[in-house]
């Protein structure tokens, strides 16, 4: 039986533009006998009720991750769970750090400790590029939660709890996308700020993003970090696929902004494996029996950074995946 059909899966964060679709994803292809939502938004709650309330497999479950026992409770009965919750700004971060360092870090234990009491089988965290040699706050913050999940198995193998990791770029189609605000600029005829020419991103739409994570699902064995295989595109190159011809004027690199993105270091590169769609980090120590998947070890030295990509996306690349998302 497929993994997902007739199991209990909880969201957190599940109000955001990955939960939406990770939602609906599941819903249209998986049979699942419940998915519960678990958010601290209820107008977001309210806006999601009025396409799925219906559904007698969708659960709304009003919570914060920094609430222990609101989360034991949601996850009683649950099979997995898909960490998605953060603060995710990072001008806002470096202005806030503890309310970051509550809920990117102390909430993902909470998340953690709460799924191992529950019994929940597998847990999948989201992470993000910014966490690999982190030079934010913010990346910090999901570093740091990356390695609580990695290590939670050593704790957790013996409670049939299992944790890994995905993590990857910039999200198509997001709620934080520059989509729309470079969209409005040339509508009204202004110029297009580019913090750098030369800047390069991540790319992934988000049903690749939410199917890539439903696939680690049945791969992972608990300890993985997976990393997508996915293209590079050059910011100049976005704003001509959104607004032909616009103006762009470079503003300069805001603080904490990177002007080419990495997912995997040099350092973490000596534990990575290549797969046809992904790679995988080995966690630094494992006693619990992990196994090295199947795949062929990187290059000594290897980074996975957006300005070395293998994999690019041109102008008409971009725009096509525009009119197709209908972006």
């Amino acid at each position: 039986m497929p993994i997902f059909e007739g199991s209990s899966i909880l969201i957190t964060g599940g109000t955001g533009s990955f939960g939406k679709a990770f939602l609906r994803q599941m819903l249209e292809t998986r049979n699942p006998n419940k998915v519960i939502v678990f958010s601290r938004d209820e107008l977001k709650q309210y806006e999601m009720k009025q396409t799925y309330g219906d559904d007698p497999r969708v659960r709304f479950f009003l919570g914060d991750i920094r609430d222990r026992d609101r989360l034991r409770m949601a996850l009683h009965g649950v099979d997995y769970v898909v960490h998605a919750a953060a603060l995710k700004q990072v001008d806002t971060a470096e202005y806030n750090p503890m309310e970051y360092v509550k809920t990117n870090i102390l909430g993902s234990e909470n998340v953690m400790l709460a799924s191992m009491d529950a019994g929940v089988k597998k847990v999948v965290a989201l992470s993000t590029d910014k966490a690999s040699s982190p030079v934010n706050l913010y990346g910090a913050t999901k570093l740091t939660a990356d390695k609580l999940f990695i290590s939670s198995n050593h704790y957790a193998h013996n409670y049939g709890t299992s944790y890994a990791v995905v993590r990857y770029g910039n999200v198509m189609g997001s709620r934080g996308s520059v989509i729309p605000f470079f969209r409005g600029l040339a509508q009204r005829g202004e110029p297009l700020p580019i913090t750098d020419f030369r800047m390069t991103r991540f790319w992934i739409t988000l049903p690749q993003a939410v199917e890539f994570v439903l696939r680690s699902f049945q791969t992972m064995q608990g300890g993985e970090l997976y990393v997508p295989r996915i293209p590079s595109m050059r910011v100049v190159d976005l704003a001509e696929a959104i607004a032909p011809g616009s103006e762009l004027v470079e503003v300069g690199i805001r603080p904490g902004e990177k002007l080419h993105e990495e997912m995997i270091s040099a350092e973490d590169s000596r534990r990575t494996i290549r797969q046809a769609d992904r790679y995988v980090v080995m966690p630094t120590l494992a006693e619990w029996g992990f196994s090295e998947p199947e795949g062929e070890a990187v290059l000594d030295g290897f980074s996975y950074t957006s300005d070395t990509n293998d994999l690019w996306l041109s102008v008409d690349d971009l725009r096509r995946m525009l009119d197709e998302l209908d972006l």
